[in-house]
């Protein structure tokens, strides 16, 4: 299946790239994906959303989703 990713703000420093499309197994999720994007572990509290929805790591992916990283909100 092939899926949309797209990286925001330190995100897409830590990527270096803002968007990618990638192929993965019809079974993945989240995981799955990270670890095809990446060679380290994903950030702690890193936010996921599908298709505009935020989600968790165990989300499974459907053919043609949009998946957008974002790093963890802080502010006072």
């Amino acid at each position: 299946m092939k899926i949309a990713v797209k990286y925001f703000a330190s995100m897409r420093d830590i990527m270096g790239k803002t968007d990618e499309s990638v192929e993965l197994n019809d079974d993945a999720n989240i995981t799955d994906l990270w670890a095809k994007v990446s060679t380290s572990t994903m950030p702690e509290n890193t936010l996921i959303a599908v298709n505009m929805e935020y989600t968790s790591q165990a989300h499974k992916l459907v053919d043609g989703d949009e998946v957008a990283f974002f790093p963890p909100v802080t502010g006072g």
